[in-house]
């Protein structure tokens, strides 16, 4: 790892990213796609925000790519969201033929039920429901049992030069481990065209795996009216990568912004 090469610990590269980031701001980052973590930002009354992506996970010499990543978002209202997410997962492990397959899909509904503009806080909800997938694809590693309920916050606010995302979430399982997560993610602005964010995300399973602590780096990159390119790529900071825990993480796509059936009107 670079940092290790230079002789900086975790928590120095952490601050040094952030310090990257506070180059002259413009407006607020967010999380969501491409990012693990959520935000409490909402499409807006009768809009869309597609999200079409690739994302992979790696651990030498095997791999998991979500092929694609559909991430579907309806504004009801100002504070409400419409959720629909599901990958096809492609899971290639040395030696083996690649297994393939639709994932766990997640349904879900977010509100915002604090909102004091840009300038102070905005805290939401975002219940999602993780259904079951088949045995068969249990044993492919392609899907868990399920289904799950996953019940988190997410909450941001201005810092200065800085807008910080934060969200903390538990799953409360029928079939499958209980699991906590914890997203933190700051960053800006840096052009008209540009968001960059740094991410520090944990995800703990009682009893079994996912036992992440992933640092990334990502962002957002404008190119057209309602057309966003969306990217993150990050590291497994964890101790060792056994059981499939992995060692690498990436983010690759697009985001469709609709309003009326056409391109919303996003500034350039």
């Amino acid at each position: 790892m670079v940092a290790l090469r230079l002789g900086l610990t975790t928590r120095q590269l952490f601050c040094l990213l952030i310090a990257l980031l506070c180059a002259p701001c413009l407006v607020r980052a967010q999380a969501g796609p491409p990012f693990l973590s959520n935000d409490p930002g909402t499409p807006g009354d009768g809009q869309w925000e597609i999200n079409i992506a690739s994302m992979w996970s790696i651990t030498r010499p095997e791999g998991s790519y979500q092929i694609p990543q559909i991430d579907l978002n309806y504004g009801l209202g100002e504070r409400i969201q419409l959720t629909f997410e599901v990958p096809y997962v492609l899971q290639a492990d040395s030696g083996q033929p690649t297994r393939e397959g639709w994932s766990n899909a997640y349904p879900g509904i977010k509100w915002r039920f604090l909102d004091q503009g840009e300038d102070g806080w905005q805290v939401s909800t975002f219940p999602q429901l993780e259904t079951g997938v088949s045995e068969a694809a249990q044993r492919e590693g392609i899907g868990s049992p399920g289904p799950r309920m996953l019940l988190p916050l997410e909450a941001t606010h201005r810092l200065g030069p800085l807008h910080v995302d934060f969200e903390a979430g538990y799953y409360f399982p029928i079939h499958g481990a209980h699991e906590l997560i914890l997203g933190l993610v700051a960053g800006c602005q840096v052009t008209q065209r540009l968001e960059l964010d740094v991410e520090f995300y944990e995800d703990r399973a009682r009893g079994a795996q996912p036992h992440d602590t992933i640092l990334d780096l990502g962002g957002r990159f404008k190119l057209h009216r309602g057309v966003i390119a969306l990217f993150m790529a990050g590291r497994n900071l964890g101790a060792g990568y056994a059981g499939g825990q992995p060692e690498f993480v990436g983010y690759l796509g697009v985001q469709l912004l609709l309003k009326n059936y056409g391109l919303a009107l996003a500034d350039d």
